[in-house]
């Protein structure tokens, strides 16, 4: 992606923790026409895996993206944080216009289908580790009776995608002055919408470098 020296951040533990907040992901591979295909999907990230990280992931096997993975095609999966509009009437600088500010991990590399059972089971299980709610009312994949299970893991195809090349950018307001960052950020932060309040919080710690959501 386009990534002005201003916004770019090359710091993988700052990407990795982009990716595990907004986990859900869009994948994009070129189908058998060179076209891109795209599937929206959540995305685990196995930090310890290779040197910048391994993507963990199933599509329905209906899904012809899998096919696509397996041709060895090289796959860019999109990690979308928290984006804002921000008005040109905050600024103290004038003339000025509209812009954007947001947050966003492009991570690319080639994938591989996972095909054994016990991976694919243990890739569930992780799944549902991450996103399944904790304490005594959480569901968990043992409650399956074996055979539905089995039926289903033959109804997905799981794979990985070990990172090639990863790409973080953060667009908040580093091309303005000191005074005009504080007023956008306030701005926001007065907002009612929640995602143009990450964004301000975002812009608290350093524009160079924002902390991660969560961290």
């Amino acid at each position: 992606m386009y990534v002005p020296r201003a916004f770019e951040v090359a710091d993988p533990a700052w990407c990795h923790a982009i990716m595990r907040a907004q986990s859900f992901a869009i994948m994009v591979t070129a189908d058998d026409a060179g076209l891109p295909f795209a599937t929206h999907l959540p995305l685990l990230l196995d930090e310890a895996r290779g040197p910048r990280g391994t993507l963990r992931g199933h599509v329905a096997r209906a899904n012809p993206h899998w096919r696509h993975l397996a041709s060895g095609r090289p796959t860019l999966a999109v990690f979308a944080g928290a984006h804002a509009y921000v008005s040109p009437s905050w600024y103290a600088t004038h003339p000025s216009v509209p812009t954007w500010n947001y947050v966003a991990v492009h991570a690319s590399g080639r994938g591989h289908l996972v095909e054994e059972p016990v991976r694919v089971k243990a890739l569930l299980a992780d799944l549902v580790r991450v996103y399944e709610s904790t304490g005594p009312a959480a569901w968990s994949l043992d409650s399956l009776p074996g055979e539905y299970l089995d039926g289903m893991q033959r109804g997905i195809v799981a794979f990985e995608i070990p990172i090639d090349r990863l790409e973080g950018k953060a667009k908040l307001s580093q091309n303005r002055d000191a005074v005009d960052r504080a007023r956008v950020a306030e701005a926001l932060a007065a907002t009612d919408d929640p995602l143009a309040r990450a964004v301000a919080a975002l812009m608290a710690p350093a524009p160079d470098r924002p902390a991660p959501p969560g961290q």
